[in-house]
């Protein structure tokens, strides 16, 4: 099945509402998520993201609204009848046990034949490069090894649905890009099984999602591929939020030239002249990467603003430089903190 094929909800959220006493955490949340689909959900810390993911996999209480999956309301469900696996932060293995006891252990208990455990396991180990661990110990094992035990556990029982709480919070830089990729190829074979993932990390939203979904204060804030979330923000917060630097938002008397109260320009959207530009500041940073540099330049507001240079460009603390947006490239937004066409 192609990935343009699939159309059919798998995953289907009405209304739904998470109250902690008089505490609303998730407030009205409507979201359909489509058979096969990479979801991923980001936000702040305590906009409601992991207690969503949880409500989903039955492991919190729904106060409010409906969830459905392949058509049937699963509110009352135990999370063990909802088709669903899901991947912990921690891993959760038994350190006692082999990598093939721990990813065998819930065929097991399901009384599946010894048979069909030795093939799911086998296939799943092949799938995540771990045939050669099986006879090892959790304690044994790297983070992104442990990781992949977690990720087959889960493949083992054929979930409808596949739940990932910032499985590679754990794992170093080199781990996370290398179980990153495996994720992703775990996402291509596995195209019936619908995935949702929770993470903070800007790099793994975009490069993983087939779409994304942006909470705040327990809402949706915006959903799109994320493509469209970095291109069209339909928020000054969602323009603030997706991207890596974050988008530059200048406010004041620096917009009014737009007529905006804000105007959003990617780092990347900024060219640089020597003499005179759109506006001017002050270096007071200059992170180099190699091919880029990322230049941190004051103009008088809170946050400083960042322009993407070529890395062999030269700047030092104190410098002044003058710099203007792509014409094409500016996003404007009201009081409201919402987009003008």
């Amino acid at each position: 099945m192609k990935k343009e094929e699939r159309i059919v909800t798998n995953l289907k959220l009405t209304d739904l509402s998470k109250r902690y006493g008089q505490v609303e955490v998730l407030k009205h949340i409507n979201l359909d998520i489509k058979s096969g689909e990479f979801m991923v959900f980001v936000g702040p810390s305590g906009c409601g993201k992991s207690t969503l993911l949880r409500c989903i996999a039955g492991l919190e209480e729904i106060t409010g609204g409906t969830l459905e999956i392949e058509g049937e309301v699963v509110n009352d469900r135990a999370p063990s009848k909802r088709g669903i696996a899901m991947v912990f932060q921690s891993y959760a293995l038994y350190p006692h046990m082999t990598v093939y006891d721990n990813m065998a252990y819930a065929l097991k208990i399901a009384n599946a034949h010894k048979d069909e455990i030795e093939t799911k396991v086998a296939a799943a180990a092949e799938q995540l490069q771990l045939t050669p661990y099986l006879q090892r110990l959790p304690g044994q094992l790297s983070g992104g090894q442990r990781q992949r035990v977690a990720i087959g556990r889960a493949i083992v029982r054929d979930p409808k649905v596949f739940l990932f709480d910032e499985p590679l919070s754990n794992l170093d830089a080199a781990l996370r890009v290398a179980t990153r990729i495996q994720i992703a190829k775990l996402h291509e074979t596995m195209v019936k099984t619908t995935m949702i993932y929770v993470t903070h990390d800007q790099v793994e939203a975009m490069t993983l999602a087939d779409r994304i979904c942006v909470l705040r204060d327990g809402r949706i804030e915006q959903v799109g591929t994320p493509l469209e979330l970095y291109e069209q923000p339909q928020s000054l917060f969602v323009a603030g939020f997706i991207g890596s630097p974050k988008m530059n938002l200048i406010e004041g008397d620096k917009a009014k030239p737009f007529n905006a109260h804000t105007v959003g320009v990617r780092s990347e959207h900024m060219t640089v002249s020597p003499d005179s530009g759109t506006w001017s500041g002050t270096v007071i940073h200059t992170e180099n990467l190699g091919s880029d540099s990322y230049v941190y330049i004051d103009m008088g507001q809170e946050d400083p603003v960042v322009v993407r240079v070529d890395g062999s460009t030269k700047y030092r603390s104190g410098d002044t430089i003058h710099f203007s947006p792509v014409d094409d490239k500016i996003h404007r937004f009201d009081t409201n903190g919402k987009p003008i066409s």
